[in-house]
């Protein structure tokens, strides 16, 4: 599902659908010459893109659950420069490097979302922008940024061996007012690092953050917050998809980890080093 509101109006698209259900298929349309560009794109773009360029640049939020790509984003801030929510949930073809090249464009944004979007940051990044280059990126170019979401669909301990990695981007919006960050890697470390950076932070959300152990020196850092969910706090008003956290390592059931495994492979050496001696 996807909509664009402005200041007037807002406005849910959904993909034309069969009686059956099944998405029907949309005709396809071609550009006649390369200079048709601009009417090219909402085309290819099917409604987002015709919605996107109907605003007249007076598009205020964006919010898209498999919304298009890299290059639908890029085309959705040409056309909506004053975009202020931009919220991303599920979209699995918009990359690094795509959502770098859209916030270029949007100066007064103060609301992002990134939930479920493996491409970006997260443990799929690219080589040639990581995610910390991200976020680190949206807090220079976007200076009202006051809403920030970050959500994965689950923690898994084994995911991420650098826990921080979102934290030096995420520590440069000085200006949030709420953080959302559902599954994330982040420990003790890096939420303090979090809070001291953003001293107008009113909302927290870190529930599935398995990696964060509230101590004393947290609980007092967080005591000015209004609102603050933690990592083992329930999670029926949570809105999207939610997958068992996977909150340790455990090995010793490996073969390769056995009490067995070990003498086998110590017996091996010692017959190396007999073999070694004869020869």
């Amino acid at each position: 599902m996807t909509t664009i509101s402005s200041p007037t109006t807002c406005v849910p698209l959904l993909a034309p659908r069969r009686a059956g259900g099944a998405p029907a298929v949309a005709p396809h349309h071609h550009a006649r010459a390369r200079g048709d560009r601009a009417q090219a794109q909402p085309r290819r773009h099917g409604l987002r893109g015709r919605a996107a360029q109907r605003s007249a640049g007076h598009c205020e939020a964006f919010c898209g659950q498999y919304a298009g790509d890299d290059g639908f984003l890029i085309y959705l801030t040409e056309q909506a420069p004053c975009l202020k929510s931009l919220r991303l949930i599920s979209c699995n073809l918009v990359s690094n490097e795509g959502l770098t090249e859209a916030v270029k464009g949007l100066p007064l944004l103060e609301e992002l979302e990134l939930s479920l979007c493996p491409n970006v940051g997260g443990f799929f990044v690219s080589i040639d922008v990581c995610g910390y280059e991200v976020y680190k990126f949206v807090s220079e170019v976007c200076p009202q940024l006051k809403h920030f979401r970050l959500n994965n669909e689950d923690f898994n301990v084994t995911r991420d061996w650098n826990k921080n990695k979102d934290v030096g981007g995420i520590a440069g919006m000085h200006g949030l007012r709420s953080l959302q960050l559902f599954g994330n890697g982040m420990d003790n470390e890096g939420l303090e690092t979090v809070l001291d950076s953003c001293p107008h932070l009113e909302s927290l959300d870190i529930r599935h953050c398995f990696n964060v152990d509230m101590d004393e020196t947290l609980l007092l850092k967080c005591a000015k917050l209004k609102t603050l969910r933690l990592p083992d706090d329930p999670t029926d008003d949570y809105d999207l998809e939610i997958k068992t956290p996977i909150r340790m390592c455990v090995i010793d059931d490996s073969p390769w980890y056995s009490d067995e495994y070990d003498s086998y492979r110590n017996r091996l050496r010692s017959q190396d080093y007999l073999n070694d001696s004869d020869s």
